[in-house]
């Protein structure tokens, strides 16, 4: 029995797919396939029922897997501590970031790392944010860059990083702009909206502002892209909602305030506690980064 196999069939667990299980730990899905088999050899029972479209635990998959959890919690905690006696940083760390997300800070801190740590091997992935946050809870990511709104998730280490109002974003001539005064959610309710989809930060902060609001907004294009946002709304294909940031650095779109209680977009770095000493290190370095850089250049998204 392998500590791999324990985490395939965590994964194929929490999963309930072998493709999707395969695309979490960065192997073949046949390889995955295997090595569960495997492991369903050496314990002498069946641990996944393959017989549906979506794979599910048999009753013996289902008693062993929080003994898979926890001997793979056990490994990494015994990692954890000789790191800890012996103050070594090595091993690997996965980092995410939302797509198309840029935070100078961000970048310098892995330099810095880089070179002090030139042992530790850095994977840089990106995604949305929901999809970000469940891999850190699973243990497939380390630390992750996300867009949120409100306020951060009680269960996870957290560093704010920058914190904004939404906007509404639209071209010149455009009847929001006739008045040049904030434009209220539910006056935004009359125009075709343009954001970016759910799982991001500011979607998810337009979503609940509109919902404390009791308004409904119709959002008729979502592009997971600031900038593919800000396109569509130049070639009046709707009103952009973005963040302040954002609509400010896109040429040919003015910026309108919108009026109300609104909840605001964040950009944070998260991490599941308690870090290990590679992560530690790491978080030390943004924590350095953010406090000495000027504002970032960012997209909350």
């Amino acid at each position: 029995m392998e500590l791999r196999q324990l985490e395939y069939l965590v994964a194929v667990a929490e999963e309930a797919s072998f493709t999707r299980a395969a695309g979490r730990v960065h192997i073949s899905q046949s390889g995955v396939s295997a090595q569960v088999r495997q492991l369903e050899r050496e314990l002498g029972a069946a641990l996944v029922d393959r017989s549906s479209r979506a794979a599910r635990l048999t009753d013996a998959g289902a008693a062993a897997l929080p003994h898979a959890r926890a001997a793979l919690d056990a490994a990494s905690a015994l990692r954890q501590a000789v790191d800890e006696v012996n103050g070594l940083v090595r091993g690997r760390l996965t980092v995410g970031m939302v797509t198309a997300c840029t935070v100078p800070g961000l970048f310098d801190a892995l330099a810095a790392f880089r070179r002090a740590h030139p042992g530790v091997a850095l994977t840089l992935t990106e995604d949305d944010s929901a999809a970000l946050t469940r891999r850190v809870r699973s243990g497939t990511a380390d630390l992750v860059l996300i867009g949120m709104a409100g306020a951060p998730p009680r269960d996870l280490g957290v560093l704010p990083v920058l914190t904004e109002r939404l906007v509404a974003a639209v071209p010149p001539g455009h009847p929001l702009l006739s008045g040049r005064a904030p434009v209220p959610l539910a006056g935004l309710a009359r125009h075709e909206v343009v954001c970016m989809p759910a799982g991001t930060g500011i979607r998810a902060a337009l979503d609940a502002s509109s919902a404390a609001a009791g308004v409904r907004l119709d959002v008729t294009l979502e592009a997971s892209a600031p900038g593919a946002v800000a396109d569509l709304a130049a070639r009046g294909l709707g009103v952009a909602v973005l963040s302040e940031s954002m609509a400010a650095a896109r040429p040919g779109l003015c910026p309108v305030p919108i009026e109300g209680p609104l909840v605001t977009a964040s950009l944070a770095l998260i991490w599941r506690p308690p870090p290990a000493p590679a992560l530690r290190e790491l978080i030390a370095r943004c924590r350095r980064a953010f406090t000495t850089a000027a504002a970032p250049a960012a997209d909350p998204s």
